[in-house]
């Protein structure tokens, strides 16, 4: 992969008879608000609700993945605050506070407070 790679669910979808939204991925679009010059960073793909999310099994293998999901690109820097974990030769990063962590670090945002 030549660039991190973020998986999201799309801002609202159908889930629970009604219309609702991920309040992870709604966390990590507001950071990319803040900071719009990440996203040419970043390869972005939205997923869906159900399990299993192929767009995650096909590169981190089975598994109930979460969304967002950030897999990190060939060569990125492994050392980090944030909690990377791996899965079928990838590194990777299942919670938006600490892919928030992983992006002050990697491209300079400010840090999630508290962490």
């Amino acid at each position: 992969m030549q660039k991190d790679h973020l998986f999201v669910l799309p801002p609202g979808f159908e889930a629970n008879d009604r219309f609702e939204y991920c309040p992870e991925c709604a966390e990590i679009w507001g950071l990319l608000n803040y900071y719009p010059g990440l996203m040419p960073s970043l390869e972005i793909s939205f997923i869906g609700i159900d399990h299993p999310r192929i767009e995650l099994t096909d590169v981190l293998g089975p598994g109930k993945h979460n969304a967002p999901t950030l897999i990190l690109a060939d060569g990125a820097p492994r050392t980090s605050d944030a909690e990377i974990k791996t899965a079928n030769g990838h590194a990777y990063i299942d919670s938006a506070r600490q892919i928030g962590i992983y992006f002050s670090e990697r491209y300079g945002t400010a840090r999630p407070r508290g962490t």
